[in-house]
């Protein structure tokens, strides 16, 4: 398996809290931090917008990346969520097989 983590962001921890829960609940990620304070600068339908936003951390695997894509896409109140993900390079080797476990559906400790 190839570990990714996927960053998503929302408008309020209730919105970040179910679609943590669910992705983790449904076995699609080991963990997800929900990161507030998150001051977010970007153009939309012709507009500058400055929106306060809380960060999705999503740890996963690469081959779970499309089942998450569509579970954030299901859950989520924004026409076009930020959903992308970026490869983990390295990490502790006990962490990493934690996440492998969580996300392959055993549960582990």
């Amino acid at each position: 398996m190839n570990e990714i983590v996927i960053l998503t962001t929302v408008d309020s921890i209730e919105l970040g809290r179910k679609i943590a829960g669910a992705l983790v609940d449904a076995g699609l990620a080991a963990c997800v931090n929900i990161v507030p304070g998150l001051r977010s600068i970007y153009r939309w339908q012709g507009k500058t917008c400055d929106e306060e936003e809380l960060l999705l951390l999503i740890k996963t695997t690469a081959e779970r990346f499309e089942d998450v894509r569509g579970r954030i896409r299901d859950l989520h109140t924004y026409q076009v969520p930020e959903i992308i993900s970026l490869p983990v390079c390295g990490g502790d080797r006990d962490y990493i097989s934690w996440l492998r476990d969580q996300v392959a559906g055993s549960g582990g400790a």
